[in-house]
């Protein structure tokens, strides 16, 4: 761990606050996502309650998340210095008040107020874009990570410009003279987010995380799994975002074809550093092992299904019914297991880092608590699977109901522990994280 530690340079990155504050408004999205979701289940909320339960999970609770990770760990990976700290304080609130809008107009049916939720989180994005993209622009050569990010940035520009069509298409005609209709316009939205944004961010990621907290390298296989995915997943994720747009099914297959076969050979990639590592497991390599099985067991479906027609409403997201696969399995584990890492690395850092060698500190593994890390990984494994078996096999309500109810304890489970690190180690104070004043945080 020593030597991983040694391999960063955090001086370039934001205060702890910044990042932190990320990730603690992004758990309280996945928190109201699961209750909308639960409320919509018992058919507790108007027929937009679907979509309010969408954009909570995917854009409260992921994107706010990879916002937060990418302005404390870009600076770090690339040995830069985040263009400016004032930038990476305001996107948040810019993002959460447009989400909270938006779900808010939702759940209330009052859709006139859509655009202004919808303005908002566009514009936290584009600001988020900017800056991370600037401090990108300062790093030559780009490697295999960064180019994933950057490629994800110009993903996040195009599906929040959709998105903002699409809200205020709910009260004014938009797409009416277009050669492009609303339902097309859903599609290609869906693809650029999550499989463009998202997906492509968490591939990026896992090149470095993969191989970092492994101790191992790229070797044999994993290099041409790296240059087939580098070139046909960005190229996938266009066609099929573009065959959606125009409803040209034969270019979405091929983007869907290569998109697919791109995250199963990554499964496969990802596998193969875990069978290899040199250290001890841990909760994120626990959870990684969760997410290569995914991606090849989402890949396997998915093929078959866009082959067949990759524009119908029920493969929007791969196969029929593989929606809770991909959200949970694979983007929730990579989420989970990398926050296992990143929140004690970042309060670490700050707290022991220039003690080590003085005298004795805990290493990072140890500022979380083992207990809590087991339980929670058993509840949200055995969550995630009983809501998977839910969604391909006839089987009785409660067996949904039980793994949804799995899955909420087991993120309460983490979030306590999360928030313990916090309340035991932070240097500044938990309340002086979440609540001091931005403008502190934010100086130059």
């Amino acid at each position: 761990m020593a030597a991983i530690l040694g391999a960063v340079d955090t001086d370039g990155g934001p205060p702890l606050a910044i990042p932190i504050r990320h990730f603690v408004v992004g758990f309280g999205f996945l928190l109201a996502g699961a209750l909308v979701g639960a409320a919509t289940g018992l058919d507790r909320v108007p027929w937009t309650g679907t979509l309010a339960h969408v954009h909570l999970l995917l854009v409260g609770w992921v994107c706010v998340t990879i916002m937060g990770a990418m302005v404390q760990f870009v600076p770090v990976w690339s040995n830069a210095t985040l263009h400016s700290r004032r930038l990476a304080a305001a996107q948040l609130p810019l993002v959460a008040a447009g989400v909270v809008a938006f779900a808010a107009a939702l759940l209330t049916e009052r859709l006139a107020l859509l655009p202004v939720g919808g303005t908002l989180m566009l514009t936290g994005f584009w600001v988020f874009v900017y800056n991370t993209g600037r401090t990108l622009l300062s790093v030559r050569p780009w490697d295999v990570t960064e180019r994933h990010f950057a490629l994800a940035l110009a993903f996040f520009l195009a599906l929040t410009t959709l998105g903002l069509a699409l809200a205020i298409d709910f009260t004014r005609p938009v797409f009416v003279d277009l050669p492009v209709t609303r339902t097309s316009v859903i599609g290609a939205h869906v693809t650029l987010a999550v499989f463009g944004a998202v997906l492509t961010t968490v591939l990026g990621a896992l090149y470095q995380l993969g191989t970092m907290f492994t101790q191992t390298e790229l070797q044999g296989v994993d290099h041409w799994i790296r240059r087939f995915e580098t070139v046909a997943y960005p190229v996938g994720v266009l066609a099929l975002a573009g065959g959606r747009l125009v409803e040209f099914a034969p270019l979405a297959r091929v983007g869907g074809l290569l998109l697919a076969v791109s995250v199963g050979a990554y499964g496969v990639l990802l596998a193969r550093r875990l069978v290899e590592t040199q250290v001890a497991w841990t909760p994120m390599l626990t959870r990684y092992a969760v997410v290569a099985g995914a991606m090849l067991a989402w890949a396997s479906l998915a093929i078959p299904a866009w082959v067949d027609d990759p524009l119908t409403y029920t493969a929007r997201y791969g196969a029929p019914g593989s929606v809770h696969l991909l959200a949970f399995g694979l983007i929730g584990f990579v989420v989970l297991g990398t926050l296992y890492h990143v929140v004690p690395f970042i309060v670490w850092v700050e707290r022991y880092s220039d003690r080590l060698g003085l005298e004795p500190v805990p290493m990072i593994d140890d500022l979380y608590d083992d207990r809590l890390a087991a339980a929670d990984a058993i509840s949200l494994v055995g969550g995630t699977a009983a809501l998977v078996a839910s969604d391909f096999l006839t089987l009785p309500d409660v067996v949904a109901t039980a793994g949804g109810i799995a899955v909420g304890a087991g993120a309460t489970l983490f979030a306590a522990n999360m928030g313990l690190v916090l309340y035991r180690h932070s240097p500044d104070g938990i309340g002086r994280i979440l609540f001091g004043r931005l403008a502190s945080d934010a100086a130059e």
